[in-house]
């Protein structure tokens, strides 16, 4: 009786997801105006939009790292294309929806649960992803900050008028979470919670691969950017970063609104809006809709298999 109720709820959760993956591409379209993504679409040339497309399939394949190290830490096996398949629809849902803590938590919860993974494992897999996440962030972001002090805009209200002091803040971060798996051994006990900092290895591989995650997504969007853009790549990606970490701060689904909003005002000095919006457009399109569309299609499939599965074990 409880297993059955177990396959209903999980069945019931998959459907779920579904109709919230369909939602959000509902909700894509009707922010933007599926005219508006197509032809800011047609506008760029083809060779740029197809880099833009690979660096985004690579983007999405490094991100499996996450979950792969967060099972190495843990000490736990399953096999890599369970992990990839989980990681890939967890970080198309929420990257684009937002609330990554709830919708790519559940997702992981949804399918490493019915592969045998226990529910400690899991919260501990899902918190070394996101504080991984986060690392990256601020190795990256942290070194931009220091070399290149860009001037923050009036209209975000922050205390500092360069990015200067929140990359210092960043890299001692950085320092101490390192420092933290050479020198600490024994376990912490944070609000009642148990943390074990991962071997120096792991934590120079968590740096490593969200670092790769966060310049793979800038050049998403500097690939399709207007080719007169008068900035280095590397000056870009200070302002990318900039814009993203507000907007993953503000839990807006993907930013939306915050992050482009924070890339307006920056680069509308140096190039027009409209040319700057459509570079946006083409660039959700491509890094947020297009994976979710994939994601929604693959959990789709993976729902009908899992349900005629279970017809045909009853």
């Amino acid at each position: 009786m409880f297993k059955k109720l177990q396959l209903k709820f999980s069945t019931l959760f998959g459907l779920s997801l579904l109709v919230l993956s369909l939602w959000a591409i509902a909700n894509e379209l009707r922010e933007y105006n599926y005219r508006d993504i197509l032809n800011s679409l047609a506008a760029i040339p083809k060779s740029r939009l197809s880099w833009a497309i690979w660096l985004t399939a690579l983007g999405y394949l490094v991100m499996i790292g996450y979950d792969i190290l967060g099972f190495s830490y843990i000490g736990c096996f399953l096999s890599w294309n369970k992990i990839a398949f989980t990681n890939f629809i967890s970080s198309a849902f929420s990257n684009t929806i937002g609330f990554a803590l709830l919708t790519g938590s559940a997702i992981r919860y949804r399918f490493y649960s019915s592969w045998g993974v226990s529910k400690l494992a899991i919260a501990q897999v899902i918190a070394f992803a996101n504080f991984t996440f986060w690392l990256g962030m601020f190795a990256v972001a942290g070194l931009l900050f220091i070399i290149n002090s860009l001037q923050i805009p009036t209209q975000l209200h922050l205390p500092f008028a360069t990015v200067r002091p929140i990359g210092v803040i960043f890299l001692l971060l950085v320092a101490a979470y390192l420092l933290g798996s050479i020198l600490i051994k024994q376990p912490l006990i944070i609000r009642g919670q148990e943390f074990r900092f991962p071997t120096f290895k792991i934590s120079l591989a968590q740096i490593a691969i969200s670092s790769f995650d966060w310049i793979l997504a800038a050049a998403v969007l500097y690939a399709v950017l207007p080719s007169n853009t008068p900035l280095s790549y590397l000056d870009f990606l200070g302002i990318y970063l900039l814009a993203m970490f507000a907007g993953v701060v503000s839990n807006v689904p993907g930013g939306l609104g915050v992050f482009e909003t924070i890339i307006l005002l920056i680069l509308s000095s140096k190039v027009s809006g409209a040319a700057i919006l459509s570079s946006l457009l083409a660039y959700r399109g491509v890094y947020y809709f297009l994976p979710l569309l994939l994601a929604t299609g693959l959990l789709g499939l993976y729902e009908i298999r899992f349900k005629s599965g279970n017809q045909k074990n009853e």
